[in-house]
């Protein structure tokens, strides 16, 4: 594995989990016992109603585009060789939306609302980033 130079996540003791299922390739998001909708950031009492009943469920790694930006500038000298790329809000199948990149497409070919799903980069032997690719149709 290549010395990753770009600024890396932190989990949190509530994303933990998260992580732990992204290094196995498994796209893990919280899910409510009671009212059964999914929440993305990872947190201790579901969003929607406020139960702390909820358990780690896996999801099918597919989204859509919901919007997304494609950076031209450099902001930060680790991203320096990356330019230009893209950050997207992907919305999930399940319902929650998360940030990420997206790859395996010019910048320029991207559009809302594109079908994609999720790509797995071991970045470190500690962290494995969720990105997404669209879906050949």
């Amino acid at each position: 594995m290549a010395e990753y130079t770009t600024p890396l996540p932190i989990p949190s003791a509530e994303s933990q989990p998260y992580w732990e299922a992204l290094r196995e390739r498994r796209l893990m998001m919280p899910r409510c016992d009671d009212c059964r909708r999914h929440w993305f950031p990872p947190a201790l009492l579901c969003p929607h109603c406020n139960s702390a009943a909820w358990t780690w469920t896996q999801t099918s790694g597919r989204g859509r585009i919901f919007s997304y930006v494609v950076y031209h500038r450099v902001y930060h000298p680790a991203f320096a060789a990356e330019v230009p790329y893209a950050v997207a809000v992907i919305e999930l199948d399940e319902g929650p939306r998360m940030i990420s990149n997206v790859v395996g497409i010019a910048p320029d070919k991207l559009v809302c609302d594109m079908p994609v799903e999720v790509v797995f980069e071991a970045v470190t032997d500690a962290i494995t980033l969720p990105k997404f690719r669209p879906v050949a149709t």
